[in-house]
């Protein structure tokens, strides 16, 4: 029979190894883990639920397909994932509608939409197997130039083109760049902090059944925008040449900074969501320059280990992609091309055809990008931390 020294010490080292749930729990209650998710239009999403049966047809995407649906082929609701959403509904200014519950589908542009947040929320959660939160903020149409300017990039200066064209519009260029300047830049950046910091004050209004005492981690922070910059060419005039999109990189980099200061979450992991309309084929030079100005504050070292891109051009489908351009000139299509259009294809090639095809594996890959950055700091703490002092911590609880 084992005396009582050996028994606590066996008790310790199971505890240190997770071989005890009850203890280990009991030496660190896991926090909540909340992810930010804000951008534009596509992180609103535009992807008919009608869609989703197109993922079957095909080895790489019919594994998400089951992942998404229940067993009785309804929209899989989530259990340990919830979701508080604003600028799908309402007009985003005074206006504003919250969509809050369990994760499913609905949480797109639409109440039949969905976005990335669909499938990032599930695979999200079979990677940590945690409850999470997600906290969605997308507007359409908003610029990172303008809407989500970080304020710690400035007042913004406008160039010749810009200042060139209000004249030509009739307009006095020293006013309206006071108006920008005073009225317009940072609005959607200060509703996205706003709105974050208002479900973090009050978590149990969206989880009923979250604990106080649990506590909360901000885990994460994926940005999935840049239409409206991508074809500004009053802002970016030289977009077809090399570094034709450097303000844009820069602003990303300080948008980065001023999210971590604001939420004071200085090394938030954060996942850039690289424009991926049109695809790998025949790209054209404004999007190859503007897709690595997207990528560039990645590789800062200020951002080595926590900051990541993610490219989605090669999730994009030239089949649907083709088919989509054929039915806009009105050319023929056979009755089976028809059927693949109908049920692949919900919207316009700049919200990524809204296809379930595209986006959910999108979503999927800002999930596992978000866990790879998680392990990676994990990792790192875990390596530094003093073993010895936990098991004193754990032997003096028993």
């Amino acid at each position: 029979m084992r005396n009582r020294g050996q028994s606590v010490k066996c008790m310790v080292i199971a505890a240190v190894f997770g071989l005890m749930p009850g203890i280990a729990s009991q030496a660190a209650a896991k926090p909540l883990k909340v992810f930010i998710l804000a951008g534009q239009s596509n992180m609103q999403g535009h992807v008919n639920v009608s869609t989703f049966d197109s993922l079957a047809s095909d080895p790489k995407t019919a594994p998400i397909l089951k992942e998404m649906r229940s067993a009785d082929g309804t929209p899989r609701v989530c259990q340990k994932v919830w979701i508080s959403s604003v600028g799908c509904a309402g007009d985003g200014w005074k206006d504003v509608i919250e969509q809050t519950g369990k994760l499913t589908a609905g949480f797109g542009a639409s109440t039949s939409e969905i976005g990335p947040e669909f499938t990032f929320g599930i695979y999200m959660e079979k990677q940590i197997n945690e409850p999470i939160l997600i906290i969605k903020t997308a507007w359409g149409g908003r610029s990172l130039m303008t809407d989500f300017r970080p304020p710690g990039a400035g007042k913004r200066a406008f160039n010749d083109t810009i200042v060139k064209g209000w004249k030509g519009m009739g307009v006095d260029p020293v006013k309206e760049a006071a108006r920008h300047n005073s009225e317009l830049n940072s609005v959607f950046y200060r509703h996205m902090i706003g709105h974050v910091q208002k479900v973090l004050g009050d978590i149990k209004r969206v989880i009923p059944e979250y604990d106080l005492k649990q506590g909360y981690e901000l885990a994460g922070f994926v940005w999935f925008q840049g239409f409206n910059d991508l074809v500004d060419g009053w802002s970016y005039p030289k977009q077809n040449q090399p570094g034709g999109y450097d303000e844009y990189s820069q602003l990303l980099a300080q948008f980065i900074r001023d999210v971590r200061k604001d939420l004071a979450a200085p090394k938030m992991p954060f996942v850039i969501g690289v424009m991926g309309i049109d695809g790998m084929k025949d790209v054209k030079p404004s999007m190859a320059n503007f897709r690595q100005a997207m990528a560039a504050p990645a590789l800062l070292p200020e951002f080595k280990g926590n900051v990541v891109a993610v490219q989605t051009a090669p999730f994009w489908d030239d089949d649907l992609a083709a088919l989509q351009t054929r039915a806009e000139i009105k050319e023929k299509l056979a009755p089976e091309e028809e059927k693949r259009l109908k049920a692949g294809v919900s919207n316009g090639g700049y919200h990524y055809l809204g296809a379930a095809k595209i986006m959910a594996p999108i979503g999927k890959a800002f999930a596992e990008a978000m866990a790879n950055l998680l392990w990676s700091s994990q990792a790192v703490k875990a390596a530094s931390a003093p073993a010895v002092l936990n098991i004193r911590i754990l032997k003096t609880r028993i």
